[in-house]
């Protein structure tokens, strides 16, 4: 079967997002920093995991990211990874191993205000941030402090910090008047 991928570039200048045509995760991402984490959860992840160059996937729900380290140089990753897409998603292999979804269902419930600020990003940060390649969640929320973890294309990227300082704090400020300030973890 024929795969339909596109190439996008991210605000990161170490990430790259691939656009396929069908549904790769129902919801949320899956993300992945080491071979070892990858090859327990996605068979996919696991394979571009194991290119040369490659030190970071997330699976979102119609998109790859991939970020590649120092060792990395697009031309050579590119090409590779168009590769890997094609032939695993081409076969109709499972990109994700039995088991591996059930932690997108289980964001812990917290506070009240907590609820309030996974609401806000979920319905209105994340969705924007995936179209960039990345993705935002909540780690915890202390003292007035929200605590995120930054992802995909999100992690490392130069311009995430006016991001999370001028965009995301501000917003939740406005909604949740708890918060005070917004961190990576």
């Amino acid at each position: 079967m024929s795969v339909n991928i596109q190439l996008e570039w991210t605000p990161n200048p170490s990430t790259l997002k691939y656009v396929v045509d069908r549904t790769l995760v129902p919801r949320g991402a899956l993300n992945f920093t080491t071979a070892e984490a990858a090859s327990a959860r996605s068979p996919l992840a696991s394979k571009l995991m194991g290119i040369e160059g490659v030190s970071g996937v997330m699976l979102g729900s119609n998109f790859v990211t991939v970020t590649k380290g120092e060792a990395g140089e697009w031309d050579v990753l590119n090409d590779a990874v168009m590769a890997t897409l094609d032939s695993h998603l081409g076969s109709d292999e499972p990109v994700v191993a039995p088991g591996a979804l059930e932690e997108l269902g289980t964001a812990a419930s917290g506070t009240e205000v907590e609820d309030r600020i996974r609401q806000i990003l979920d319905l209105e940060i994340r969705p924007a941030v995936m179209q960039d390649g990345g993705d935002i969640t909540l780690d915890r929320f202390e003292n007035g402090v929200v605590y995120l973890h930054m992802r995909g294309s999100c992690s490392g990227c130069p311009s995430s910090t006016m991001t999370l300082k001028m965009g995301i704090e501000n917003r939740l400020r406005e909604v949740v008047p708890e918060v005070v300030e917004v961190v990576p973890v």
